[in-house]
């Protein structure tokens, strides 16, 4: 006989522990299945581990350039597989982490793969072995992603790596091609590049980072190349011969010009695609669109009493949106009545160097959209903390609406940005015009300065350039 919960959610990625947490403050009996490891992808091998990662590749950078800070230092290097190592610590930390949330709020985990048998039921099975037999008035997939695999372009672990690979290497290659330019790609570029890497990007569209403004992109690129990463745009690797221990590329320009490129390494980063196979969706009729389980605000699939969160719901895949995706959902089920995801508010960082932030609108999608826009840009160069920190590259951009002063996009590029989209979010979420940011107060000295001189240059009112 089934076991019975309120909530059954597959999957312990950042969408389904945070739904399960949720559910049990509200009062559901509840269950996650997971097959793996507690904390999904981003906590085990995405977002986590590569920002360990990338602070080693941060401190070794600035070990590099001590004469920029007054100091000295002599026989810098770098032991890859202890940074490796300091990266899977951290990761195994937060894993320990979510199993004693799961703990404190009574969350049963059950170990094991699922697979629906009906809207509201499943079977969980473990290495071939049936674990058992759960049912639920309600049923969450939260599966996740994978990293997509082209054809030509397959991983094999040992030439051609995803991001798993990447984040774990035993040694470090003399060159490496990176086939696409979204976050991924240029954060594992940049890790690269910083340790002494020669790296080449490819990239199909014709700018890095596809879905950031322009004018960050081109930004971003100028330093990237500045730090002597080549970079190829409106190019596609048609192919990879593979020898004992090096990859040559065939990569075709714009003009359909081809040329070959020999690297120790490859990183296949060309997007990720939803886990929605081997869970049953056929039988009950689920609709799928471009590889992902079609949803509603809530989460609702179109079968009655199942629902989908986080990656394998569609883009924009990333941990924060499949958080609050999961405690959107699970809200509706109470009756709380939750306002509906507004993806166009779910702010995306890239974490290379220099790091990239933005939420709402480009500049160019404003336009498409028919508004009239009003456009501030300040510059790192006129802050004075960004100066003293010797991190004097980069931009603040705001995008506004020029009839109702709504703020509809921004967008910087520089130190520490990651951490201060976070205002602009806040600002767009409460509706905030350009006249209430304005009259705003920011400490000084702070990075936070910029963001309002950026607000001020869009209506011709900057004070510090």
């Amino acid at each position: 006989m089934a076991e019975n919960f309120d909530v059954i959610i597959v999957g312990g990625g950042p969408g389904g522990y945070v739904a399960a947490i949720r559910a049990a403050q509200l009062g559901f009996k509840t269950a996650v299945v997971e097959k793996k490891h507690l904390g999904g992808i981003c906590l085990n091998w995405g977002c986590i581990p590569t920002k360990a990662l990338l602070r080693s590749a941060e401190i070794y950078h600035y070990m590099q350039h001590p004469g920029d800070y007054g100091l000295s230092v002599t026989g810098a290097s770098f032991d890859i597989k202890k940074i490796v190592e300091r990266s899977r610590g951290v990761s195994k930390r937060l894993n320990g982490g979510v199993a004693f949330l799961m703990k404190k709020n009574k969350v049963t985990v059950i170990d094991g793969v699922a697979k629906l048998t009906g809207a509201t039921s499943v079977t969980v099975t473990k290495d071939g072995a049936k674990v058992g037999d759960y049912a639920a008035k309600h049923v969450i997939l939260a599966t996740g992603a994978r990293p997509r695999a082209l054809p030509g372009l397959e991983p094999d672990g040992k030439l051609v790596w995803t991001y798993f690979e990447a984040m774990v290497p035993e040694f470090t290659p003399k060159s490496l091609l990176v086939v696409g330019s979204g976050a991924i790609g240029i954060e594992f570029a940049s890790f690269y590049r910083t340790l002494g890497v020669d790296v080449t990007v490819v990239e199909v569209m014709s700018q890095i980072l596809p879905v950031e403004d322009e004018e960050i992109a081109a930004h971003v690129k100028k330093r990237l190349e500045k730090q002597g990463m080549k970079i190829i745009t409106s190019a596609k690797v048609l192919g990879l011969k593979k020898a004992a221990d090096s990859v040559t590329a065939t990569i075709e320009d714009a003009k359909g010009v081809k040329s070959e490129l020999t690297v120790d390494r490859v990183i296949s980063a060309v997007g990720v695609v939803g886990n929605i196979e081997d869970l049953g969706l056929e039988a009950l009729g689920v609709t799928t669109e471009k590889g992902c389980i079609k949803i509603d605000g809530f989460g609702r699939t179109n079968v009655p009493g199942l629902y989908a969160i986080g990656d394998v719901a569609g883009p924009p895949m990333l941990a924060h949106k499949a958080e609050h995706e999961g405690v959107i959902c699970v809200e509706a089920i109470a009756g709380k009545h939750p306002h509906p995801m507004k993806k166009e508010q779910i702010p995306g960082c890239t974490y290379c160097n220099p790091q990239v932030a933005s939420v709402g609108l480009t500049e160019k999608k404003a336009k498409e959209a028919g508004y009239e826009v009003k456009v501030g840009r300040f510059p790192f160069t006129g802050n004075g903390k960004a100066i003293a920190l010797g991190e004097d590259q980069g931009l603040v951009k705001t995008i506004f609406d020029a009839k109702t002063g709504q703020l509809l996009g921004a967008h910087m590029v520089g130190a520490e940005v990651t951490e201060l989209i976070q205002g602009f979010v806040v600002a767009m979420g409460l509706e905030t015009t350009e006249e209430e940011l304005m009259h705003t107060v920011f400490p000084h000295p702070t990075l936070s300065e910029m963001m309002h001189e950026a607000v001020l240059d869009a209506y011709g009112r900057a004070i510090h350039i």
